[in-house]
């Protein structure tokens, strides 16, 4: 499109601006520009900022907030025959090759004192395997335990894995998984998309310059996978990730954030359950830890699902029980772990514009459009705008919940080494402890101070380990075939 078009668009769009400095530009400095122009949708921009600023004063006279109501969350919890159940559904569904993976991968690893994608992080297990190969190691062999389970031949069940990136972490992302050549899945089955921007916008909803030739963005939140999934996968293939679940025939959706050590990569018992349940999206949950833990919780605002952050929830109502079970009215912990249909998937676009994106209001480093000159802020001079994956929730007409056991499925990686909560040594350890119980579930007895690390190779929950029952484990070791746990005997 020529500058002219481009300039008279962003004029009526009330942005004109942004070509203040054109006369001074330099012809790459133009054209660099004009490309980023272009590419951006201006009118959109200017309809999610005012929903935004709409939405925030709505949210000063909230809809109460209400406990999820009796039925609407199912546990797997002192449940195995349902478990059961639907862990053969989920795993009939993989098996037919309707079931593919999406993983939310945009961040860094800043916390932890990386600079590298939180996924290449190392938690200091003896195999030192990365984030990314446990999970890549998960999907490889739940496709093995389909297989066998299902009467299908070896090689046969895929799984596709969609890797959202961000800007910052795609080429870092995709050069490790080279690296690894993709931790002995097929390349052609790992597809990496990235998480889109936003402008960042002043108090009255002008968008912002980072230099007299570029304007100044910011990811728009884990929520734009939804928009990112009908983004081209890239400059030079014009496939999206929905055109390549419908090609693949991919029917469900399994959707989970990479740092949890512990998630179950495409877990087929919350596939069968949501399948079973002919739910369109769903939130895997696990019990507050306690009335105090900042934790967003899945419950009713007015008629509706949605996630109320712990902010929003007063201390009475932190603390209020169910009557008939002591447990905690607000009880269902989100942990970004979700199901969707490949078709309710395709329908947010129908129901984007009514998403009221967040307002996170911060100090942006600009220019003064009067002398050009490069301004770093000492207090919040803008904002920048975030969708939640949550925020499709009450837009859903078929919700699921499940509740799951928290030390076998959470255990999140979100603060420094040493810090003594969420950090590296708490997802160690609670990897460790739950290959301890595999083994002592299994019939083995794993001696005091031992620690074993079993590969997702060698099972993925567990499965696979009867023939230790009855042996008694003294030495501590990482095991990547079953025959190498004799060592440790």
């Amino acid at each position: 499109m020529a500058a002219d078009n481009i300039r008279d668009r962003y004029q009526a769009a009330g942005h004109d601006h942004l070509f203040t400095f054109w006369s001074t530009l330099e012809e790459s400095e133009r054209k660099s520009l004009s490309r980023q122009l272009e590419n951006l949708d201006v009118n959109r921009v200017n309809r999610i900022y005012k929903k935004a600023i709409a939405s925030e004063k709505e949210a000063a006279d909230p809809e109460p907030i209400e406990p999820l109501p009796v039925g609407a969350c199912e546990s797997v919890v002192n449940d195995p025959a349902s478990e059961k159940r639907w862990r053969s559904e989920g795993l009939q569904a993989i098996a037919h090759g309707e079931v593919g993976v999406l993983l939310m991968a945009g961040g860094q690893g800043t916390r932890l004192g990386s600079s590298a994608p939180k996924g290449c992080y190392d938690i200091g297990l003896p195999s030192h395997k990365s984030l990314f190969q446990y999970q890549a190691e998960r999907i490889a062999r739940l496709q093995v335990v389909a297989e066998k389970e299902c009467n299908k031949p070896a090689g046969s069940v895929v799984m596709p894995w969609y890797v959202m990136t961000s800007g910052p972490t795609r080429r870092e992302t995709e050069e490790f998984f080279t690296k690894n050549n993709f931790f002995g899945l097929s390349s052609k089955n790992v597809v990496f998309f990235e998480q889109g921007t936003l402008p960042c916008l002043t108090a009255e909803g002008k968008i912002m310059l980072e230099s007299t030739s570029r304007v100044a963005v910011a990811p728009d939140g884990n929520g734009g996978l939804y928009a990112a999934t009908r983004a081209p996968l890239s400059e030079s293939n014009n496939s999206t990730v929905l055109s390549d679940l419908t090609d693949r025939g991919v029917l469900y959706v399994h959707a989970y954030c990479v740092d949890n050590c512990l998630v179950k990569v495409a877990d087929p018992v919350f596939l069968g359950y949501c399948i079973s349940k002919q739910a369109d999206c769903a939130a895997k949950v696990v019990p507050k830890a306690s009335p105090s833990e900042s934790v967003g919780v899945v419950a009713r605002r007015g008629e509706k699902f949605s996630v109320v952050e712990y902010s929003e929830i007063s201390k009475e109502q932190a603390e209020l029980r169910n009557s008939k079970t002591g447990e905690l009215a607000f009880n269902a912990a989100n942990i970004a772990n979700h199901f969707y249909t490949t078709s309710y998937l395709k329908s947010v676009e129908s129901f984007e514009d009514d998403l009221a994106f967040h307002i996170a209001r911060k100090k942006i480093p600009t220019v003064d459009l009067k002398t050009g000159e490069a301004v770093k802020p000492s207090k919040p001079n803008g904002m920048k705008l975030e969708l939640f994956v949550f925020d499709v929730f009450p837009f859903t007409k078929r919700f699921a919940v499940l509740e799951v056991a928290r030390n076998e499925e959470f255990s999140p990686l979100k603060n420094a080494p040493g810090t003594g909560a969420d950090d590296p040594e708490t997802s160690r350890r609670d990897l460790l402890a739950q290959h301890k119980r595999f083994l002592e579930k299994a019939g083995a007895q794993v001696n005091d101070g031992v620690e074993i690390e079993l590969s997702p190779c060698v099972s993925y929950a567990g499965e696979g380990l009867e023939f230790v029952k009855g042996k008694t484990f003294t030495r501590s070791g990482y095991v990547e075939n079953p025959e190498e746990l004799d060592a440790l005997l």
